[in-house]
């Protein structure tokens, strides 16, 4: 089954006037200092104010200033006059045979806003114990991985912390997740047992985070918040191809799970597959992986495996991978390749992959296989990619001199 909302798809120009700045993506102490400083309150009144905003915009989900009921009505007024509460135009809604849903989700340059609007997509999965949300954190990438769709696309931009919480909070409402919110009825979401749709944040969608550490940063921290969306540290898991300089600081500042791109045992493969590998080969990567703030046998990073006919999937290199992760509390993701429009590599058979797995499993590594999810609509892992372009430097000066 597959939805595709009749949307108008064009990226009309929006007159700079029309630009209110958002206050989806801010702190605490950031949303008093916007109301401060555009004089919609007193810094005295500040905090309190802030304190009201963070609630209903990540505990109810709240879009209009009207609904904050608990803000006196002359305030509201000066909020919907000063900011905007915007969350991204859905483009397409896909549902998968197996429940997955896939999302287009459109935005524009919240600090240009007569630039083009740009596109990312974001993944809903579905199981019997949890709902896990997949969010982009670039439009595009730069690490042109070669087995990964989404490195077709050249990198756009990065997003805002508050177009990356935007994924989350939109998710949240299409899936009735907020209170008082219904839900769809087309099944496929988590049962009675838990209360949320969304159980568990992977930032996995399209670009590398950790090029777009601070946004990342901001978006995770929000969304991990006790007091807000109340997101565990432990059900969000970052995943990155190896940006090793950041790798310390993602522990120690964000404190998330941490997922790292592997794909192959050998650094001349892996420059191949991976070509942030030329930057940081493996040796540099795994001693920053053994060094990770809070890593224990609770805590242990995920070391995702990519399953490539015939070129990385031998006895051999199993063997290897267990060798490289020696003394790393680690689990072992083997993902079946996905194909898509163009790609050069196959899918190892099921028979190797229970093999590969069969060897890493007897080496006291937890190596499950994942099951691909939402293939029928491009949703599963490799697949995701958009439309949005970069555009000329003579293009874009053009557009912020409207």
């Amino acid at each position: 089954m597959s939805i595709a909302l009749n949307l108008d798809h064009s990226t009309a120009i929006r007159p700079a006037s029309a630009a209110r700045p958002s206050l989806i993506g801010l702190s605490k102490a950031g949303l008093a200092e916007e109301l401060v400083s555009h004089e919609v309150v007193s810094e005295k009144e500040g905090r309190m104010r802030a304190s009201q905003l963070w609630n209903w915009l990540y505990v109810n989900g709240v879009t209009d200033f009207d609904r904050m009921t608990n803000v006196a009505k002359p305030v509201r007024q000066k909020l919907a006059d000063t900011f905007n509460l915007d969350r991204p135009e859905i483009v397409t809604e896909q549902v998968s045979v197996d429940g997955t849903r896939k999302w287009l989700f459109r935005f524009r340059d919240p600090a240009n806003p007569n630039m083009p609007a740009v596109e990312v997509e974001t993944v809903y999965i579905p199981e019997s114990d949890r709902g896990t949300l997949c969010v982009s954190s670039q439009v595009g990438c730069t690490l042109t991985c070669s087995f990964c769709h989404t490195g077709t696309q050249k990198l756009v931009r990065n997003l805002t912390a508050g177009e990356i919480l935007g994924q989350i909070l939109m998710a949240r409402e299409r899936l009735g997740d907020f209170p008082g919110g219904s839900r769809p009825d087309d099944g496929g979401l988590v049962p009675g047992g838990e209360t949320r749709a969304i159980t568990n944040i992977v930032v996995m969608g399209m670009g590398e985070p950790l090029y777009n550490y601070d946004n990342v940063k901001q978006a995770l921290l929000i969304a991990s918040a006790g007091d807000g969306m109340s997101i565990s540290k432990r059900r969000i898991t970052l995943s990155t191809s190896g940006v090793v300089p950041y790798i310390e600081p993602t522990g120690r500042e964000i404190d998330v799970m941490l997922a790292i791109s592997l794909h192959a045992v050998r650094d001349e493969l892996r420059d191949v597959l991976v070509p942030i590998n030329k930057k940081w080969p493996l040796k540099e990567l795994l001693e920053a992986c053994k060094n990770y703030p809070g890593l224990s046998n609770a805590r242990r990073i995920t070391f995702e495996y990519v399953m490539l006919d015939g070129i990385n999937d031998s006895d051999a290199e199993a063997r290897e991978l267990v060798r490289l992760l020696a003394g790393i509390p680690a689990k072992i993701n083997l993902i079946p390749f996905n194909p898509w429009p163009g790609s050069n590599y196959g899918t190892s058979p099921s028979s190797r992959i229970e093999r590969f797995a069969d060897i890493v499993n007897k080496a006291g590594y937890a190596s499950p296989v994942r099951t691909p999810r939402g293939r029928d609509i491009f949703a599963a892992c490799g697949q995701l990619k958009s439309e949005s372009e970069r555009i000329s430097k003579k293009d874009r000066d053009a557009l912020l001199a409207l």
